[in-house]
Protein backbone atom coordinates (compact mmCIF):
# COMPACT_ATOMS: atom_id res chain seq x y z
CA UNK A 1 0.00 0.00 0.00
CA UNK A 2 1.44 3.12 -0.96
CA UNK A 3 1.23 6.41 1.75
CA UNK A 4 0.74 10.51 0.71
CA UNK A 5 1.38 12.65 2.90
CA UNK A 6 -1.61 14.09 4.53
CA UNK A 7 -2.54 17.51 3.43
CA UNK A 8 -3.83 20.00 6.11
CA UNK A 9 -7.69 20.86 5.88
CA UNK A 10 -8.54 23.79 4.21
CA UNK A 11 -11.28 25.88 6.72
CA UNK A 12 -14.24 26.37 3.96
CA UNK A 13 -16.11 28.06 5.87
CA UNK A 14 -15.18 30.85 6.80
CA UNK A 15 -16.30 33.94 4.63
CA UNK A 16 -13.89 36.35 2.95
CA UNK A 17 -14.67 39.99 3.35
CA UNK A 18 -13.99 42.04 0.42
CA UNK A 19 -11.89 45.01 1.78
CA UNK A 20 -13.67 47.46 -0.94
CA UNK A 21 -16.71 46.83 -0.05
CA UNK A 22 -16.58 47.13 3.70
CA UNK A 23 -14.87 50.86 2.88
CA UNK A 24 -18.19 51.53 0.87
CA UNK A 25 -20.24 50.37 3.40
CA UNK A 26 -18.10 52.94 5.81
CA UNK A 27 -18.62 55.82 3.63
CA UNK A 28 -22.40 55.17 3.36
CA UNK A 29 -22.96 55.09 6.66
CA UNK A 30 -20.82 58.32 7.14
CA UNK A 31 -22.80 59.78 4.88
CA UNK A 32 -26.17 58.90 6.51
CA UNK A 33 -24.83 60.52 9.78
CA UNK A 34 -23.24 63.34 8.34
CA UNK A 35 -26.75 64.15 7.04
CA UNK A 36 -28.39 63.59 10.18
CA UNK A 37 -26.24 66.10 11.76
CA UNK A 38 -27.05 68.97 9.13
CA UNK A 39 -30.81 68.62 9.44
CA UNK A 40 -30.68 68.24 13.42
CA UNK A 41 -27.94 71.03 13.11
CA UNK A 42 -30.54 73.13 11.11
CA UNK A 43 -33.79 72.67 12.95
CA UNK A 44 -32.43 73.40 15.95
CA UNK A 45 -30.96 76.82 15.16
CA UNK A 46 -32.87 78.05 11.68
CA UNK A 47 -31.52 80.21 9.46
CA UNK A 48 -28.69 82.58 10.36
CA UNK A 49 -29.45 86.46 10.05
CA UNK A 50 -27.27 86.64 6.64
CA UNK A 51 -29.32 84.38 5.32
CA UNK A 52 -32.56 86.33 6.19
CA UNK A 53 -31.14 89.53 4.95
CA UNK A 54 -30.31 87.71 1.36
CA UNK A 55 -33.89 86.71 1.27
CA UNK A 56 -35.14 89.84 1.79
CA UNK A 57 -32.96 91.21 -0.30
CA UNK A 58 -33.98 89.30 -3.48
CA UNK A 59 -37.15 89.77 -2.34
CA UNK A 60 -36.83 93.23 -2.86
CA UNK A 61 -35.13 93.49 -6.57
CA UNK A 62 -37.92 91.32 -7.76
CA UNK A 63 -40.23 93.29 -6.09
CA UNK A 64 -38.80 96.76 -7.94
CA UNK A 65 -38.42 94.72 -11.25
CA UNK A 66 -42.15 94.12 -11.16
CA UNK A 67 -44.13 96.55 -10.05
CA UNK A 68 -43.90 99.14 -12.93
CA UNK A 69 -44.97 96.39 -15.24
CA UNK A 70 -48.11 95.79 -12.78
CA UNK A 71 -49.03 99.31 -12.66
CA UNK A 72 -48.21 99.59 -16.48
CA UNK A 73 -50.85 96.66 -17.25
CA UNK A 74 -53.65 98.06 -14.48
CA UNK A 75 -53.43 101.65 -16.33
CA UNK A 76 -53.86 100.00 -19.62
CA UNK A 77 -57.03 98.09 -18.28
CA UNK A 78 -58.58 101.27 -16.64
CA UNK A 79 -57.75 103.23 -20.65
CA UNK A 80 -59.36 100.40 -22.42
CA UNK A 81 -62.68 101.86 -20.69
CA UNK A 82 -62.43 105.05 -22.24
CA UNK A 83 -61.63 103.58 -25.60
CA UNK A 84 -64.65 101.16 -25.70
CA UNK A 85 -66.70 104.29 -24.66
CA UNK A 86 -65.80 106.98 -27.09
CA UNK A 87 -66.06 104.36 -29.38
CA UNK A 88 -69.88 103.10 -28.84
CA UNK A 89 -70.33 107.45 -28.14
CA UNK A 90 -68.85 107.93 -31.91
CA UNK A 91 -71.27 104.95 -33.62
CA UNK A 92 -74.27 106.19 -31.82
CA UNK A 93 -74.00 109.46 -33.17
CA UNK A 94 -73.27 108.41 -36.65
CA UNK A 95 -76.87 106.57 -36.00
CA UNK A 96 -78.36 109.43 -34.87
CA UNK A 97 -77.39 111.84 -37.75
CA UNK A 98 -78.73 108.89 -40.15
CA UNK A 99 -82.29 109.61 -38.74
CA UNK A 100 -82.17 112.96 -37.66
CA UNK A 101 -79.95 114.81 -39.99
CA UNK A 102 -77.98 115.97 -37.13
CA UNK A 103 -75.61 114.90 -34.01
CA UNK A 104 -76.69 114.46 -30.56
CA UNK A 105 -75.98 117.16 -27.83
CA UNK A 106 -76.87 114.80 -25.25
CA UNK A 107 -76.10 111.12 -23.93
CA UNK A 108 -80.14 110.75 -23.53
CA UNK A 109 -80.75 110.54 -27.44
CA UNK A 110 -77.86 108.51 -27.95
CA UNK A 111 -78.60 105.41 -26.14
CA UNK A 112 -75.50 104.04 -24.99
CA UNK A 113 -76.08 103.38 -21.93
CA UNK A 114 -72.90 104.52 -20.54
CA UNK A 115 -72.01 106.43 -17.38
CA UNK A 116 -70.74 110.25 -17.77
CA UNK A 117 -68.89 109.71 -14.83
CA UNK A 118 -67.15 106.68 -13.78
CA UNK A 119 -64.11 105.53 -11.50
CA UNK A 120 -62.35 106.28 -14.06
CA UNK A 121 -63.18 108.94 -16.37
CA UNK A 122 -65.56 111.60 -16.71
CA UNK A 123 -67.51 111.69 -20.44
CA UNK A 124 -68.83 114.71 -22.07
CA UNK A 125 -69.82 115.91 -25.36
CA UNK A 126 -68.51 119.38 -27.22
CA UNK A 127 -70.43 121.08 -30.01
CA UNK A 128 -67.98 123.94 -30.71
CA UNK A 129 -66.01 122.83 -33.45
CA UNK A 130 -68.99 123.28 -36.35
CA UNK A 131 -72.56 123.05 -34.40
CA UNK A 132 -74.85 119.84 -34.60
CA UNK A 133 -74.62 119.57 -38.29
CA UNK A 134 -71.13 119.72 -39.12
CA UNK A 135 -68.89 117.76 -36.64
CA UNK A 136 -69.33 116.91 -32.98
CA UNK A 137 -66.63 115.50 -30.78
CA UNK A 138 -66.95 112.89 -28.02
CA UNK A 139 -64.29 113.31 -25.02
CA UNK A 140 -63.39 111.15 -21.70
CA UNK A 141 -61.40 113.17 -19.54
CA UNK A 142 -58.86 111.00 -17.03
CA UNK A 143 -59.33 111.76 -13.91
CA UNK A 144 -56.29 110.93 -12.41
CA UNK A 145 -54.26 113.42 -15.26
CA UNK A 146 -50.24 111.74 -14.00
CA UNK A 147 -51.49 107.51 -14.91
CA UNK A 148 -53.74 107.66 -17.53
CA UNK A 149 -54.02 108.83 -21.18
CA UNK A 150 -57.07 110.77 -22.45
CA UNK A 151 -59.53 110.29 -25.58
CA UNK A 152 -60.97 112.05 -27.76
CA UNK A 153 -63.34 110.94 -30.54
CA UNK A 154 -65.13 112.48 -33.58
CA UNK A 155 -67.80 112.45 -35.87
CA UNK A 156 -68.22 114.95 -38.70
CA UNK A 157 -70.48 114.80 -42.18
CA UNK A 158 -68.42 114.48 -45.55
CA UNK A 159 -69.61 115.10 -48.73
CA UNK A 160 -68.97 112.81 -51.28
CA UNK A 161 -70.71 112.09 -55.26
CA UNK A 162 -73.21 114.88 -53.91
CA UNK A 163 -74.26 112.57 -50.99
CA UNK A 164 -73.66 113.33 -47.36
CA UNK A 165 -71.92 110.66 -45.02
CA UNK A 166 -70.11 110.39 -41.83
CA UNK A 167 -66.96 109.63 -40.71
CA UNK A 168 -65.52 108.72 -37.28
CA UNK A 169 -62.38 109.24 -36.17
CA UNK A 170 -60.71 108.21 -32.53
CA UNK A 171 -57.78 109.70 -30.95
CA UNK A 172 -55.56 109.15 -28.18
CA UNK A 173 -53.32 111.06 -26.26
CA UNK A 174 -49.05 110.12 -26.61
CA UNK A 175 -48.73 110.18 -22.51
CA UNK A 176 -50.86 110.98 -19.99
CA UNK A 177 -52.67 114.19 -20.04
CA UNK A 178 -56.13 116.14 -19.26
CA UNK A 179 -58.99 115.05 -21.72
CA UNK A 180 -59.67 117.99 -24.39
CA UNK A 181 -62.19 118.06 -27.14
CA UNK A 182 -59.21 119.77 -29.04
CA UNK A 183 -57.83 116.10 -29.11
CA UNK A 184 -58.97 116.38 -32.76
CA UNK A 185 -57.88 119.08 -34.84
CA UNK A 186 -61.38 120.16 -37.18
CA UNK A 187 -61.22 121.57 -40.51
CA UNK A 188 -64.12 123.05 -41.77
CA UNK A 189 -63.46 122.92 -45.27
CA UNK A 190 -65.17 120.78 -47.76
CA UNK A 191 -63.89 117.27 -48.27
CA UNK A 192 -60.80 118.16 -45.84
CA UNK A 193 -61.06 115.78 -42.87
CA UNK A 194 -60.34 116.19 -39.27
CA UNK A 195 -56.96 115.15 -37.95
CA UNK A 196 -55.61 114.11 -34.25
CA UNK A 197 -53.85 117.31 -32.92
CA UNK A 198 -49.96 117.13 -32.15
CA UNK A 199 -48.96 114.62 -29.01
CA UNK A 200 -52.40 112.74 -30.20
CA UNK A 201 -52.68 109.23 -32.14
CA UNK A 202 -55.03 108.14 -34.30
CA UNK A 203 -56.41 104.75 -33.25
CA UNK A 204 -58.73 103.76 -35.72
Amino acid sequence: MLLYPRRKRENYGQTLINPVAKGDIMNTELQARFLFYLCRRNKNHGFTLVELMVVIIIIGILSALALPSFLNQANKAKEAEARQYIGAMNRSQQAYFLENAQFATDFGPLGVGIKTDSTNYTYGIDTTAGGTTNIIRDVAYPKNTNALRAYTGAVETDISNNQSTTLAILCQSQKPAAGSPTGVSTNTAINVLSTCAAGWETLN
